[in-house]
């Protein structure tokens, strides 16, 4: 049975991942910054959820998660904030350091942790859930995709910080071969609390979906790609 952790897998589309992730056998580690907040999701998802707390912006909490939980065949990178800001004169400084934290730096720190469980998996599999917003060709060319914020150039702290998660996915591919699956998921909009008060976007099962067939991909499946929660891939 394969064992997997859901970091920030309380609330929103890591909820949703680690509810269908379960549904396949899958025994399940929610990481949770408040490990209250953890423990309810576990009790909500039955037996075969637990938590374990993890604050991916601190490196003894990491430590502290690696060695509790042991072996792990998949892990899924989902913890992630919205500092705010807009373009590069409205983003402040400490906004940028907010969101390369958690969503680079602690996405990094937790893949380095478990990385000697993964490579010891018969199975191993990393999906880094991204963004859309990330993508230089969206955001980019004479019908960007992403070219909602006016002016354009909006977003600076979250969209670049999720451009360099798909780097990071790329490059970790690349050194770890192709029998550890490290892919990038762009879940699109969705009704979570990563913007407080959004009322519009979709459902987060929808992109959990995307993010489950990630993890759960065959041993010839690919790897070092950004893919669209459809199953699309998307360019980078």
């Amino acid at each position: 049975m394969s064992v997997a952790l859901v970091t920030g897998g309380n609330s929103g589309i890591g909820y949703q991942i680690a509810q269908q992730l379960l549904g396949h056998g899958v025994t399940l580690w929610i990481g949770a910054r408040d490990l209250v907040k953890g423990e309810q999701a576990a009790r909500e998802l039955g037996p075969a959820a637990r938590a374990v707390q993890l604050d991916v912006t601190d490196p003894a909490s990491i430590a502290a998660a690696a060695e509790r939980i042991g072996e792990l065949d998949i892990l899924v990178n989902n913890a992630g904030i919205n500092p705010g800001g807009g373009d590069v004169a409205g983003t402040t400084i400490d906004q940028l350091r907010l969101a390369y934290e958690t969503n680079v730096f602690g996405l990094i720190a937790v893949t380095q942790a478990f990385l000697p469980a993964l490579e010891r998996s018969a199975h191993p599999r990393v999906v880094n859930v991204s963004s859309g917003t990330g993508s230089l060709t969206w955001s980019s060319g004479p019908n960007p995709q992403f070219a909602w914020e006016r002016p354009q150039g909006g977003g600076l702290a979250y969209r670049s910080s999720k451009t360099a998660v798909n780097a990071v996915t790329l490059l970790t591919a690349q050194a770890l071969g192709d029998r550890v699956k490290v892919n990038a998921l762009a879940p699109g909009l969705r009704r979570t609390n990563l913007v407080p008060g959004m009322t519009v976007g979709g459902d987060p099962a929808e992109a959990a979906a995307g993010a489950v067939r990630l993890a759960l991909l065959p041993d010839d499946g690919p790897t070092g790609a950004l893919w669209s929660w459809d199953g699309t891939r998307a360019p980078w």
